[in-house]
């Protein structure tokens, strides 16, 4: 007794596995021959008992199953996902266990304990990433832009109503070197023309350009000959 610690696992139809611990120097082949004779005799009555209760698996997975999904993003929606400082994905997992970590640029990969919650959170998540039809800007294209607000770095512009502020750095708002928007006059309220240059791979952001609308100042010619 205690000798051997024997284990079958399968089918009807067959074995999948074995494992045997052995204490001793060796056995009869009579006895491992029996041992596995009475293990899938063993085997079968315990599948008969199994499928009294469930003679073929579930079509469908259990609610409380955990989830696991992808999402894609667009770059520029992504604030709109995480919110303020991530606020928007920790208050999802708090209020519903859903944890969304990111796979790259674009991609989110999101787990949830349960279906249930899974799709609470998509629902969650939907309506954060849902936006008003907006105008399909043209690249290249010229638009009218009023500015919403000042800032020391350049100025913020929308081109519609409820258009996110895109920024219009200094260093597009004219050729020459400006430490303020201010000096060129600009002010909120002011309308000024930009060229659309599409948006970021990488932030989403707007790209816009006043400058590339102006001619630069001419060249001064210097004259190191004083003779």
């Amino acid at each position: 007794m205690g000798d051997m610690d024997f284990k079958v696992a399968g089918t009807k139809k067959g074995i999948t596995a074995l494992q045997a611990d052995i204490k001793l120097a060796g056995l009869p082949l009579r006895v491992v021959m029996e041992a596995v004779q009475r293990a899938c005799d063993a085997k079968a009555k315990i599948i008969d008992i199994m499928n009294q209760c469930l003679d073929a698996s579930r079509q469908g997975l259990k609610e409380n199953m955990p989830v696991i999904e992808e999402i894609e993003v667009e770059a520029h929606k992504r604030p709109k996902l995480l919110g303020l400082g991530g606020s928007n994905l920790k208050k999802l997992y708090v209020e519903t266990g859903v944890q969304v970590t990111p796979v790259d640029e674009t991609k989110y990969s999101v787990f949830a304990p349960s279906r249930p919650a899974m799709d609470e959170a998509r629902s969650r998540m939907a309506a954060w990433l849902a936006s008003e039809r907006t105008p399909e800007l043209e690249f290249g294209a010229i638009y009218k832009a009023r500015v919403v607000e000042v800032r020391d770095i350049g100025v913020l512009v929308t081109l519609y109503p409820g258009m996110s502020p895109a920024l219009v750095h200094n260093t597009q708002l004219d050729h020459r070197k400006i430490m303020h928007p201010s000096v060129l006059g600009l002010e909120v309220g002011s309308e000024i023309q930009v060229k659309y240059f599409g948006r970021d791979p990488v932030s989403g952001q707007v790209r816009l350009s006043k400058k590339v609308l102006s001619s630069p100042p001419p060249a001064v010619v210097r004259n190191l000959d004083k003779s």
